[in-house]
C-alpha cells in the first residue's frame, strides 16, 4: 500500500459539509428526509432527532452536473446545544431553516449564534410554504427584525422558500448550497493522510467501540490507524454513511470506524498514521498532556449521578440539562458517565455512594443490574425523550433538596418595665413599635442591636384582658426566657417558615 507521506500532493475539490439548523419543529429532519428519501422522523422517540448523524447525497444541478453534498443532522431540542455547536464547527455551510408559519423562534436565534460563532456562510430556507398559515412577508419581516438581512430585503444572505414535506424549492436550495461552496472553494490534498473531527462515539454491545468521523482533509485508507486524543483504532472495519464496508474514504465524507481502544471524545480532532506503534506513541503523549481537573469542594449536600447513554453526544445533552439546575442548598455531582447498557458493575460501583442515582438515556439496565439494584437500594431511571428526562430531573432533584428554615420577623416591641421574674418567667410591660405579636411566638431579645438570647411569649394582656394578638399600643406579657431582661431592651417576634 502506498503511504500518504510519500505521495505527491493532489489538490482537488471536495464536497461541502452542510448543517441544517433551526427551531425544534421547523422541519430540519423533514428536509433531510426528503433529500435522502429515507425516514428519520417516524423512527425518533417523540418525533425529535436526538443524535448527530451525517449523510451523503448526489444532486443534479439545473445545468445537469452531478455534485455530492454531505449533510449533518443536529438535534433540535434545546438540551442538545453542545451537539449543535459541534455540528456548526464541523460544517462548511449552514442552512438556517425557518417556518413560514412561525417566523424566528428562540432556537432559531440560538442556531444563528452557533453559525456566527463557527464563522461559516449560511443560507436561509423559509419552510412550510404549503401550510395554510404560511405568511412569507411576515416571516421576512421577522428575519429582518432579528438582524438576519436576506437578499432583496437590504442584505446579502441567500434565501429561498421551500416545502420540505412535498419538495417544493428543494432543488433550488441545493443549487444555492453548491453555488456557495463554489465561491468558497473547498479544496483537499487527496494524497494526504485523512484528518477531521469525531462527531459521535458509542459502545456497541455487539460490535464494540465505534465512532463516526467527518473527514475534512485528505483520505483515510484501509490498513492505516486513526488517532484522536487518547483513543486510536485500526482502519479494518470502515463503513460509509449507509453502513456499507469501504476500503477508502475521502474529504467531505462521514465514516464509521469500529475497534477503538476507548470511545473517542466528541468534537476532538483525528489524524491518520501508518502503524499501531505510531498511534500508541501519540496517544501516550496526549494522555500525559491531558490536564487533571480538580473539582472545588462544597459543604452542601450532594446528589451523585451516574449517567449511561447510547452515545457520547447524549451525555453532553444530559450534562447540559444538569448545568441549568442551580441550588444554594445542594450540589448535583456527576460521578461517572459511560455508553452502553446499565450493568450490575454500574450498580455495584454506585452502591457505596449514599443517595446515588443511575440515569439512563436510550439504554436499559440488564436483568442482573435490576436484581442487584433492588437488593442494594440503588435507584435507576431510564428515558428515551430528552424533555421527559428534564422533567424528571427537576422533580427528583427538588424532592431531594434539603428543606430550609427561615425566620420571618412579624413585629418588634420595646420593653418599658420589668415587674418580676419567677424561674424563667418574666412579667414585663412593653410598647409595640412595628408589626404585630402573637401568643406562643418565639422572640429574639436584643440590647443595642445585639442579640442576648431568645424566648417564647406565654401570655399577652391589653387593658387587663388576656389577648392572643397585639397589633398596637402598650401591653403586658409573660415571656419565658433564661435571659436577664431590662427596660430599654427590644423583642422581635418571628415565625419559622420552611421552604
Amino acid at each position: 500500500m502506498t503511504k500518504h507521506k510519500t505521495s505527491q500532493p493532489n489538490i482537488v475539490s471536495r464536497p461541502p459539509i452542510v448543517v441544517i439548523m433551526g427551531h425544534i419543529d421547523h422541519g430540519k429532519s423533514t428536509l433531510l428526509d426528503y433529500i435522502r428519501k429515507t425516514n428519520v422522523v417516524d423512527g425518533e422517540a417523540g418525533g425529535i432527532t436526538q443524535h448527530l448523524s451525517a449523510y451523503c447525497v448526489e444532486h443534479t444541478t439545473k445545468e445537469g452536473a452531478k455534485k455530492n453534498i454531505t449533510f449533518l443532522d443536529t438535534p433540535g431540542h434545546e438540551a442538545f446545544q453542545k451537539m449543535r455547536f459541534r455540528g456548526a464547527d464541523v460544517a462548511d455551510i449552514a442552512i438556517l431553516i425557518v417556518s413560514a408559519e412561525d417566523g424566528v423562534k428562540p432556537q432559531t436565534k440560538e442556531a444563528l449564534t452557533c453559525i456566527l460563532k463557527a464563522k461559516i456562510p449560511y443560507i436561509v430556507a423559509i419552510n412550510k410554504i404549503d401550510k395554510p398559515g404560511a405568511n412569507l412577508v411576515r416571516t421576512q419581516s421577522s428575519l429582518i427584525e432579528n438582524e438576519i438581512y436576506i437578499e432583496g430585503m437590504g442584505g446579502d444572505i441567500s434565501w429561498t422558500q421551500i416545502s420540505a414535506k412535498v419538495g417544493t424549492g428543494v432543488d433550488e436550495l441545493l443549487d444555492l448550497v453548491l453555488l456557495t461552496a463554489e465561491l468558497a472553494e473547498f479544496k483537499t490534498d487527496a494524497n494526504a493522510g485523512g484528518s477531521g473531527t469525531v462527531i459521535e462515539g458509542k459502545l456497541d454491545g455487539k460490535r464494540g467501540t465505534t465512532a463516526t468521523l467527518m473527514i475534512k482533509d485528505g483520505s483515510v485508507l484501509s490498513g492505516t490507524f486513526v488517532v484522536s486524543g487518547t483513543s486510536y483504532a485500526p482502519v479494518r472495519i470502515m463503513e460509509d454513511w449507509s453502513g456499507k464496508n469501504i476500503k477508502e474514504a475521502h474529504a467531505g465524507e462521514p465514516i464509521g470506524i469500529v475497534g477503538w481502544n476507548e470511545v473517542p471524545k466528541i468534537g476532538e480532532a483525528f489524524i491518520t498514521v501508518g502503524s499501531k506503534k505510531e498511534a500508541e506513541v501519540i496517544t501516550q503523549k496526549n494522555k500525559l498532556a491531558t490536564p487533571k481537573i480538580v473539582e472545588a469542594e462544597s459543604d452542601l449536600p450532594t446528589i451523585p449521578l451516574l449517567i449511561k447513554a447510547d452515545v457520547l453526544g447524549t451525555i453532553d445533552a444530559i450534562v447540559h440539562e444538569l448545568e441549568k439546575w442551580k441550588s444554594d442548598r445542594m450540589v448535583v455531582k456527576v460521578i461517572g458517565t459511560g455508553v452502553g447498557t446499565i450493568s450490575s458493575n454500574d450498580v455495584q460501583n454506585v452502591s457505596a455512594t449514599k443517595d446515588a442515582i443511575i440515569v439512563g438515556f436510550n439504554v436499559k439496565p440488564d436483568r442482573s443490574a435490576i436484581d442487584l439494584a433492588e437488593r442494594l437500594g440503588v435507584e435507576i431511571e431510564t428515558f428515551d425523550i430528552i424533555y421527559k428526562l428534564s422533567e424528571w430531573l427537576e422533580t427528583a432533584l427538588k424532592a431531594r433538596t434539603p428543606m430550609k428554615e427561615e425566620e420571618v420577623i412579624t413585629g418588634k416591641a420595646k420593653i418599658l418595665k420589668h415587674f418580676s421574674t419567677q424561674k424563667n418567667a418574666h412579667v414585663l410591660g412593653g410598647r409595640l413599635e412595628e408589626g404585630n405579636l402573637a401568643l406562643g411566638q418565639h422572640v429574639r431579645i436584643t440590647r443595642r442591636d445585639i442579640e442576648l438570647g431568645r424566648g417564647v411569649l406565654k401570655n399577652l394582656q391589653q387593658q387587663k384582658s388576656n389577648v392572643k394578638n397585639i397589633s398596637e399600643g402598650e401591653f403586658g406579657m409573660q415571656l419565658d426566657s433564661k435571659v436577664e431582661i431590662a427596660p430599654g431592651d427590644y423583642i422581635e417576634a418571628f415565625n419559622i417558615i420552611t421552604t
